[in-house]
């Protein structure tokens, strides 16, 4: 039985703050190795993502995807129907990925460059890595496995802090598509 990756991320950052209390900081050296760890664990995780694209676009598959995307948390809105390819979802899901690793790089820039904080470095020279080769992209894309059980787009979404989410999950099931069809909120179309 393998472990929530929550759960393994939490156990890797707690032994790492554990483990970056033992390492000397002050010294030059040791923190310019953990600066470059940390470029090194980003450029591996860009080399991924730009693979995967190239993969993604040379497969080009434009088979139909249809599913209902739940209304936010908390909003009077109807669930909406969305009709794509899943070249344009994948395509889709890859961007979302590079922005989070994008935004993770600028928090941590601030972080270190500005409030001088370094153990954080170790930390998120690994917590990436793992969570990148964790993602579903990945593992059709990369590892080859077939797109069946999780794996199935429309994929759900990452759940927020303990697994709750903003938003329920896509669905895909003839009945929700039908029943957003006839309640008017279909035909949009994502490119």
């Amino acid at each position: 039985m393998a472990l929530n990756p929550q759960i393994t991320n939490l156990i890797i950052i707690l032994g790492m703050m554990q483990v970056s209390k033992k390492i000397p900081f002050d010294d030059p050296q040791v923190l310019m190795g953990v600066r470059i760890l940390y470029i090194v664990s980003n450029i591996v995780i860009a080399g991924v993502y730009l693979y995967l694209q190239t993969k993604i676009n040379s497969k080009k598959d434009l088979t139909t995807l249809k599913y209902v995307e739940p209304a936010p948390m908390g909003s009077a809105d109807e669930p909406k129907l969305i009709t794509t390819t899943i070249h344009s979802y994948d395509s889709q899901q890859l961007r979302s990925l590079w922005k989070s690793q994008l935004m993770g790089v600028g928090m941590m820039g601030v972080m270190h460059i500005y409030f001088k904080y370094t153990n954080p470095l170790l930390i998120q020279s690994i917590i990436p890595v793992k969570s990148a080769f964790e993602g579903n992209l990945v593992k059709i894309h990369l590892f080859g496995q077939p797109a069946i059980g999780d794996l199935k787009r429309p994929w759900k979404a990452a759940g927020g802090l303990m697994g709750m989410g903003g938003q329920g999950e896509p669905k895909a099931d003839k009945k929700s598509i039908e029943q957003a069809e006839r309640a008017g909120s279909g035909g949009v179309k994502e490119e």
